[in-house]
């Protein structure tokens, strides 16, 4: 039997270990190296990576961006509501090293870090507030989680809250409010077209009272469109003045 040379042998070993200890990162991948527990200068990546086991570790974190749920928070507003609220934040990976180093599972700490945030800022606000000014509120929430999660390397982009759960009791309290104000909205609108109604009757009223022919033939036009009711008795007051206008005529014709 041919007997292997050893040194083919440690050769073959060595090829066979160069070959494991080459990594491949992604564009957005970058290694995070313990080299016999100190952490290196700098993170490794994209491309190829060598980690010489045992001696290195290495640890893979993403730098894409993070959509995170936060799950509903029991929140009781300033003014004594109990509502639930959840919200989704959006967070990236600035600093490998410091992701790693700084905290022990930056995805954990920064989803505990959303939930306690949330209820702390929303039990501040009252609960118009809360449905009405959430864009304000979700800058508030956005610029407290960043200043905190900055000493991870971690960078929030932006949170949203996505829905706020009342009780039933609440429901059909705020849909009687909103019926009643739109109750309000149709009686002012009513009552400013009876100013411009009254407005407008007015003026009429003193155009008929320079011209008193008009008001007789206002009187006429009045008896033309109840005879076309068809009733059988018309009971029509006549003016004084149509009197007076009358006898003239009258009047007149017999002393012709």
């Amino acid at each position: 039997m041919p007997v292997v040379e050893p040194l083919v042998v440690v050769v073959v070993l060595l090829a066979l270990y160069l070959v494991s200890s080459i990594k491949i990162l992604a564009e957005y991948e970058r290694g995070v190296i313990f080299r016999l527990g100190k952490l290196l200068p700098a993170a490794k990546g994209p491309g190829l990576v060598f980690v010489f086991k045992p001696i290195d570790r290495m640890v893979r974190v993403t730098l894409r961006t993070v959509v995170h749920d936060v799950p509903p928070q029991d929140v009781i507003t300033r003014d004594n509501v109990s509502v639930k609220v959840n919200a989704v934040i959006y967070f990236r990976v600035m600093d490998p090293r410091r992701a790693i180093v700084e905290v022990e599972d930056y995805n954990y700490a920064t989803s505990q870090l959303a939930q306690t945030t949330l209820r702390s800022v929303l039990g501040q606000v009252e609960l118009d507030d809360l449905l009405s000014q959430r864009d304000r509120l979700n800058l508030q929430l956005q610029q407290i989680l960043d200043e905190h999660t900055d000493l991870w390397g971690i960078k929030v982009s932006s949170v949203e809250v996505k829905h706020v759960d009342l009780p039933p009791d609440m429901q059909r309290a705020m849909a009687r409010q909103a019926e009643a104000e739109r109750e309000k909205r149709a009686k002012i609108i009513h009552a400013a077209g009876e100013l411009e109604a009254s407005a407008k009757l007015a003026q009429a009223a003193g155009v008929i009272a320079t011209e008193p022919v008009a008001i007789t033939l206002r009187y006429l036009q009045t008896l033309t469109e109840i005879a076309s009711e068809k009733n059988s008795t018309i009971v029509f007051p006549l003016p004084v003045e149509m009197l007076h206008m009358l006898g003239g005529m009258i009047k007149k014709q017999t002393q012709e």
